[in-house]
């Protein structure tokens, strides 16, 4: 009798280190079938053709590695100045509903030399980035990518935040948009402010083909429907001899002084 109970613990204790086993085995598989996880960083780069846009843009890497230049070495990633406003409206902001971005663009036109395009969606906690398609090497498209959806959004939020990258001329041309646009002053003289952006000295290049360092400032006034407006611009010289934000209210002082559209130079037809 009691061996009979004996034989019957030995097969107890030996079921339980086979369930364990099987437990430990079925871990493991959901751990080798579970998705690799990317890691993504933003990065600010001042483009080295400053005449398509003088702004820096903000280049994805993927683990590291710039995919963009791989698949599409000739294209800029979104400039810095559409990480402005709410999350919803920043290029890489990922929803439920998937979206078709535009990631990377020629200095030219998309039509003309193609352009990288990503479909971003949410998936739970993940972010998903697949559907990748080159319009102008249809053969070079990066691989599907899945991010953790937490950490995806507090990069996003922080190169949104970034500002070490500005030198002072961009810290200047910023500020000075933000006072132009909370002055309301072009609304006041029926005229719409278009653009505010920094205007980089061109090292090596003779004075008579280029333009001093500065911020230039471009508005128009619209007329009636189907006419072209008239379009206003301002070329101005930053000194560095104060702070940005002394040298930003300068310059808008210039502005706010009188109506814009007899101080600005306006474009001819």
């Amino acid at each position: 009798m009691t061996d009979h109970v004996w034989m019957t613990e030995d097969v107890r204790v030996t079921e339980d280190v086979r369930v364990t086993e099987d437990v430990r085995v079925t871990d493991a598989a959901r751990v080798t079938d579970a998705p690799k996880l990317s890691t993504l960083t933003l990065r600010h780069r001042i483009p080295d053709d400053w005449a398509a846009d003088p702004w820096a843009e903000v280049r994805p890497l993927i683990d590291g590695v710039d995919v963009l230049k791989e698949a599409h070495p000739e294209g800029m990633a979104p400039s810095c100045r559409y990480w402005t406003g709410p999350a919803g409206d920043w290029p890489l902001t990922a929803e439920e509903k998937p979206r078709r971005i535009m990631i990377a663009e020629p200095t030219c036109t998309a039509g003309c030399c193609g352009a990288l395009y990503v479909t971003v969606r949410r998936e739970g906690g993940l972010v998903v980035w697949d559907s990748w398609e080159n319009t102008g090497r249809r053969d070079a498209v990066p691989p599907p990518y899945r991010f953790d959806a937490a950490r995806y959004e507090a990069e996003l939020a922080r190169a949104a935040a970034d500002r070490d990258w500005e030198e002072p001329v961009d810290t200047v041309a910023r500020l000075l948009g933000r006072i132009l646009d909370d002055s309301g002053w072009f609304a006041r003289w029926g005229c719409v402010l278009t653009n505010v952006s920094p205007r980089r000295a061109e090292p090596g290049v003779p004075e008579e083909f280029t333009s001093p360092e500065g911020v230039d400032v471009d508005f128009h006034q619209e007329w009636d429907p189907g006419d072209p407006p008239d379009t206003y611009a301002y070329e101005l010289l930053t000194t560095r001899e104060g702070s940005p934000e002394e040298e930003a209210r300068r310059l808008a002082a210039l502005i706010l002084a009188e109506d814009p559209r007899r101080t600005a130079e306006k474009a001819e037809r």
